[in-house]
């Protein structure tokens, strides 16, 4: 189980400090999803807190993008519709997820995992520039676009 950033005796209390700490769940959003919850049969809360205790084991990068997927590669890979010419690096999965929805994209992703932040202490060596490189000399690459925010 997840430590909550302070000791609390209150289980609904964990709950809601624990859904609290998602991104975009601020803390009367944590207590309506946690009091749903609770209004739930238990099948529905066994059946949650199960796949949650599992993902880890269920879910894995894809070997081509960097995507999550439960198969060696995920289905934005795979989709012969897709135009394997062109590669859209993204700095992590919430950008591609978030160009999938917009359907901007209709070829291929790679999640380079991060952006350069030398002040951070993250160098080439902690992003997948490597393996950018690599697809991108791959024949039937002819465009490489770097769909990232712009830094320092």
């Amino acid at each position: 189980m997840v430590a909550v950033e302070h000791e609390v005796a209150d289980p609904l209390a964990e709950l809601v400090s624990l859904l609290g700490r998602l991104p975009g769940i601020g803390e009367r959003t944590a207590t309506r999803l946690a009091y749903f919850v609770l209004t739930q049969d238990r099948e529905y809360a066994g059946a949650l807190a199960s796949s949650l205790e599992s993902l880890h084991d269920r879910v894995r990068r894809c070997a081509s993008c960097g995507n999550f997927t439960s198969a060696e590669r995920c289905r934005i890979c795979t989709d012969p519709r897709r135009d394997a010419s062109i590669i859209v690096a993204v700095a992590d999965v919430a950008d591609l997820w978030a160009l999938e929805r917009a359907h901007a994209v209709h070829g291929r992703y790679h999640v380079l995992g991060g952006t350069l932040s030398p002040l951070d202490g993250v160098g080439p060596q902690d992003i997948t520039i490597d393996a950018l490189v690599s697809r991108a000399h791959e024949p039937q690459v002819k465009e490489l676009i770097l769909a990232l925010n712009a830094t320092v």
